[in-house]
This record gives C-alpha cells, sequence and structure tokens, in this order.
C-alpha cells in the first residue's frame, strides 16, 4: 500500500493536526510506503505570510513532525517545491478538469466569499492537490471528512485521464482516522485551524501555561439542537480525552454526564493533565532535534527519494498525452 499525505508550513503544528492525522502517519509508517509532503505551494494561495516567514515555516514544521515520530529512514518527508514534476502534471491533469467541478468546491466557496480579490491558485488548488498525490500513484490518502470532497475529485480526474489517454492513475481511497475533526475549544461548531486565528488552536509546543489556559476557557454549554444529549463544546471535550486518556478515566467522566453530575472544572482539569502527559515526549524530543537535525539534508535526501517515484510517473504521462 503506497500512501501519500500533505501538510501546509503555515502556522504552528496544533493538536488537531496531530490527534486527527500526524499521529496516524506515525503509524502507517510501520506498514505502508508512506510519502509525507511539505506543500509550500499550496500555501502560497494564502496572501497572509511573507517569504521569510514561510521560509521559516518550512523548517519549523519538520522539526516537528519528526518530533511526532515521522521518520525520515521509513518514510519519504520531502518539500513539493523540490519536485517540479508536481506543477507539470497539475497543468496536464488540469486539462481533463471541469471548470464546474471547481467552482463547486467548498472549501473554494468559503475562503473566496467576501474577498474583493480571489487568486486563481485558490481556484486550482484543488488540481494540484491531485496531483500531489496521482504523482506518486498512491492509492490510499488519509484525509479528514473536510477533504473528502477534494479526494472525490482527484477520483474523477484520475478516471477522465484514464479513460481519455490509457491506464496510468490508481483512483485512490480515503483513509478516514479515529480522530480525523478536531473541533476549536473556542468555537466547537468549526473545526480547528489555524487560518482561524491563534484563539482557535492549541500548538502542540505551545507553552504550557498557554495550553492550560485554553483548555480551562474551553465553549461547554452552548444549548442542545433537538436529538442531542450533549453540547458541541462538550462532546468535543469528551473527544478530546479519548484520544488522550485511559479508557476508564472516559468512561468515568461519561457516567458523571449521564447521572447529571457532571463538573466542567474536573473534565478540563483532566484534559490538561492527560494532553499534556501526551504532549510532553513529543516537546522534549522537539528540543533535542532543534539542535542535532539539518533540515535541509532531511528534506534533500527526501526530495531526491521523491523524484525517483515522480519522473517515471511524468513520463508515462506525458507519452501518454502525446508530449
Amino acid at each position: 500500500m503506497r500512501i501519500f499525505s500533505g501538510i501546509q508550513p503555515t502556522g504552528v503544528l496544533h493538536i488537531g493536526n496531530y490527534l486527527g492525522a500526524v499521529r496516524r502517519w506515525v503509524e502507517l509508517q510501520e506498514t505502508a510506503e508512506c510519502l509525507y509532503c511539505v506543500v509550500d505551494y499550496h500555501a502560497l494561495t494564502s496572501e497572509a505570510s511573507s517569504p521569510d516567514e514561510l521560509g521559516g515555516a518550512w523548517r519549523g514544521l519538520v522539526l516537528d513532525l519528526m518530533a511526532c515520530g515521522i521518520d525520515p529512514d521509513r518514510a519519504i518527508l520531502f518539500r513539493q517545491s523540490d519536485v517540479p514534476e508536481h506543477t507539470e502534471l497539475c497543468w496536464i491533469l488540469s486539462c481533463v478538469t471541469s471548470f464546474g467541478d471547481l467552482a463547486r468546491m467548498t472549501q473554494f466557496k468559503e475562503k473566496s466569499r467576501g474577498q474583493q480579490f480571489v487568486n486563481v491558485g485558490l481556484f486550482i488548488y484543488p488540481v494540484l492537490q491531485a496531483a500531489d498525490i496521482l504523482l506518486y500513484l498512491a492509492d490510499h490518502v488519509p484525509v479528514g471528512e473536510d477533504q473528502l470532497q477534494h479526494l472525490e475529485l482527484a477520483r474523477r480526474i484520475a478516471r477522465r485521464f484514464n479513460g481519455r489517454y490509457g491506464e496510468v492513475f490508481p483512483e485512490p481511497e480515503p483513509l478516514l482516522g479515529e480522530g480525523a475533526r478536531i473541533m476549536s475549544l473556542a468555537d466547537p461548531e468549526r473545526k480547528m485551524s489555524k487560518s482561524a486565528g491563534p484563539e482557535h488552536v492549541v500548538g502542540l509546543f505551545d507553552p504550557e501555561d498557554e495550553i492550560r489556559a485554553k483548555v480551562r476557557t474551553a465553549v461547554t454549554d452552548t444549548g442542545l439542537t433537538p436529538g442531542q444529549d450533549m453540547s458541541p463544546g462538550v462532546a468535543n471535550l469528551f473527544r478530546l480525552l479519548e484520544l488522550v486518556a485511559p479508557g476508564e478515566v472516559v468512561e468515568a467522566f461519561k457516567g458523571d454526564h449521564a447521572a447529571g453530575r457532571l463538573m466542567y472544572r474536573d473534565l478540563k482539569a483532566s484534559l490538561q493533565e492527560h494532553l499534556l502527559t501526551t504532549l510532553a515526549p513529543l516537546r522534549e524530543r522537539r528540543r533535542e532535534l532543534a539542535v542535532s537535525v539539518d533540515v535541509e539534508a532531511v528534506l534533500a535526501g527526501g526530495a531526491e527519494r521523491a523524484r525517483a517515484i515522480a519522473r517515471a510517473v511524468i513520463a508515462d504521462a506525458r507519452q501518454c498525452v502525446g508530449l
């Protein structure tokens, strides 16, 4: 099984990234051929960061990923812009992609809403994402539920290319993890995301007192809708606790909730302790890596391995379309 996944070098790596995706990536290294990509071309669709900030961000992200357990010797860890075949395949695939499909992308509609200037990169973002995946003939992609629409488009693009030019690309299947969607502690109706602002994310390597403060002030009761027995804020705290605490701890709090005697301060205190215990070895490893790892060398080695696959695939694609 070959797996591809990418992550943008924008802002800090947060607990939503780790519990929702990166922890699963670490596990997958043991059983599959994995390619993990720092997608810096995708980051250019946001005008919020400067060139200097982007350069610092991808270096920090590589160290963060390694601290979490991504091993460049077992997985191919590389930077998107070091493999030019990504953008070449993006152009080829854009010629078999429907304008209507791209216009219907939920993420594009949300990010472009109310903006006076919408860059074309944001519009064709899903085509580059499809190229990222298909360039390595990946058959599985770990995704969150919010990315399923983009992955389905990648499958359609592969189908159209194969139907027109001959079989080259597999149709990648999603791998949905148990922590696939972690919500903001400040607004449990929206996904934890760096683009939403610092109050909506809990960074893996934030100071301990900041992590405690964000958990302590997490939204709890926001009212119940018909059919709900737990408000979104409380459900989000339980979801996080399930991912970092022993099962018996979670069950005890669920019993308190069912009996109507749950104290939110106790739930939050328990989440604080178990979350910090989970993060402690990562944070220590991150400090060690900061003084011992040559990030450029790690990425150069990963790019060499990635390009060995990419060159062969782009050669097949070029031949199929007549280039």
